[in-house]
């Protein structure tokens, strides 16, 4: 009897023993699974590390990722505030744990006493050109929806920020100077000491009026915003700067709430926003290099002048049809809508020559003007919910018009609509190249934007066919030198680019120009195998945060 227990009791402890190693196995297996700065559980990928540990930070707390994506816009607005506020506007695309995408679109709007001439005096800044801001509107309805934790935590961070000061960051020291115009006093005021000198990197930088306005915001809601003393305060500095933004353009700015527009992209669907949105160029490039089967050969020896070519055609197509991406409910969407089919995208690619490149009229190209701001944020939350959010004032410094009384820089969107429109009418959200993207499949989520523009749609292509085509990880994709198709369809290429293909490429008819700056920024979050790959751009020296 006493043998029988003692077999029982080392067999149990045996066994006990076993249950324990396993379990260390599978975590030891699990950690090993998801090297340094690879995260298990949650990430964000921001313009700046500041910001990416807000958002962080945010989502420890409980926040969902549209929590966690509103506080890291607030944290940039007050960090690069040269890219993006809430003098200006974004489009959320949002994934929920059941994988369900809505897009949440809080782009500006053109307000109701409008310049009937505007756009014969295209491109400007200037009041002129600020459209009704919808920033705060959009986090307002993306909260509603999507938000967990008080509204008003989720500015805590950027008020002490913009109030006790920061370092004034490198990337914003590179545009200070443009700052420092007798024109715009206001503007140069926010980045002066108090002797009238300009701050330059490493000075202590403070917005306190800004900090101001986020707080009464935080405590009475959005409509602080649009219909109180900020409003009001808003109306009449712009008005004294020569603008015609109303009190009743602020009270009528609406949000729209719609269904993705999906695309299959290998063994993901891509969810994208739809116009006046730029997701349908995207797609259009994308669909068109599908057809041409490509794999990690297809950037190796003379094969890489080959793809190069044809992708550079793709986009001078797609050039020639940004005029049709515009705001829907002014609009018929029906053209743009066929963009993201793939029997277009193989009409398009009938018309690509594999040895040569063709004068402008074959792409029927109507110059436009380039844009070059905007910011990204990218964020995967626990339960599996992704936020994709691209912000912009347009313009570096936006319209430069700086509301004094609220510390808020102002956009100059309306100049979004040169080169691609007529006429514009009030209301009317200009056309963007904003892409912010959602993939997903069964056992994997990217969850990826851009910013910079014109420089957006290049950057997610160059991205996506480097990441799931040619085989490199998603920090070598996103580090990969682009070429830029400007919208005169002439070609510009980053510093590192592969100058044997740059020869060849001229060889073969294109046109290439110098550009002195690249605005082309990706950042982007990715799931795959239990593990969370977080990437920032090194272009504006941004990190990802998660845990």
């Amino acid at each position: 009897m006493a043998r029988s227990k003692a077999r029982l009791y080392t067999c149990l402890s045996l066994t006990v023993l076993c249950v324990i190693i396993i379990i260390v196995c599978i975590a030891v297996s699990v950690n090993r699974g998801c090297p340094e700065e690879v995260y298990k559980h949650a990430a964000v990928a921001a313009d700046s590390e500041t910001c990416s540990k807000v958002g962080r930070n945010i989502l420890q707390k409980g926040g969902s990722a549209v929590d966690g994506a509103i506080a890291t816009l607030l944290c940039t607005s007050a960090i690069h505030p040269q890219s993006m506020g809430i003098g200006g506007g974004s489009i959320f695309t949002v994934m929920d744990s059941n994988g369900v995408v809505k897009i949440i679109n809080a782009r500006e709007r053109v307000p109701k006493k409008l310049t009937t001439d505007l756009l014969s005096e295209c491109p400007q800044t200037g009041s002129l050109w600020i459209g009704v801001p919808g920033e705060i509107r959009g986090y307002e309805q993306a909260h509603r929806l999507y938000g967990k934790l008080p509204w008003a935590s989720l500015f805590q961070p950027t008020i002490q920020l913009a109030r006790d000061g920061f370092p004034l960051p490198p990337i914003l020291g590179r545009f200070v100077p443009l700052a420092d115009r007798n024109d715009t006093p206001a503007l140069r005021q926010l980045f002066s000491d108090k002797d009238g000198n300009m701050l330059k990197v490493g000075d202590t930088l403070k917005f306190e009026k800004l900090a101001d306005t986020l707080e009464v915001i935080a405590n009475q809601g959005a409509d602080a915003f649009y219909t109180g003393k900020i409003a009001e305060d808003l109306v009449r500095d712009i008005r004294e700067s020569g603008g015609s933004l109303t009190m009743e353009d602020l009270q009528s700015f609406k949000v729209t709430v719609t269904d993705a527009w999906t695309v299959p992209l290998g063994e993901y669907t891509m969810h994208l926003p739809p116009p006046p949105a730029g997701g349908a160029i995207l797609s259009l490039i994308l669909n068109i290099m599908k057809g041409y089967n490509l794999d990690a050969t297809a950037v190796m020896g003379e094969q890489k002048i080959l793809t190069y070519h044809r992708y550079i055609e793709a986009c001078k197509f797609a050039n020639g049809l940004r005029k049709y991406i515009r705001d829907p409910q002014f609009n018929p969407e029906g053209k743009a809508f066929n963009f993201t089919k793939q029997n277009f995208a193989d009409h398009i690619r009938s018309k690509i020559s594999s040895d040569r490149s063709y004068d402008d009229p074959y792409y029927d190209v109507t110059p436009y003007v380039d844009s070059m701001g905007t910011t990204h944020v990218s964020v995967l939350a626990e339960d599996g919910s992704a936020v994709s959010v691209t912000s912009t004032i347009n313009h570096i410094f936006g319209s430069k018009v700086v509301s004094s009384s609220t510390g808020v820089i102002l956009n100059n969107e309306l100049s979004d609509f040169c080169g691609k429109a007529d006429h514009i009418v009030a209301g009317e959200q200009p056309p963007s190249s904003m892409s912010p993207v959602v993939l997903h499949s069964k056992s994997k989520t990217l969850v990826i934007g851009g910013s910079g523009g014109s420089m957006i749609t290049t950057g997610m292509a160059s991205t996506l066919m480097y990441h799931l085509w040619f085989g490199k990880s998603l920090h070598e994709a996103i580090s990969t030198p682009i070429v830029f198709v400007d919208s005169t369809n002439a070609l510009k290429f980053e510093p590192d680019f592969d100058k044997s293909v740059v020869e060849a490429l001229k060889a073969l008819g294109h046109t290439v120009k110098s550009q002195s700056y690249f605005f082309n920024v990706v950042n982007a979050v990715k799931k795959e195998d239990g593990c969370i790959h977080a990437v920032s751009d090194s272009r504006k020296l941004g990190k990802p945060a998660g845990y």
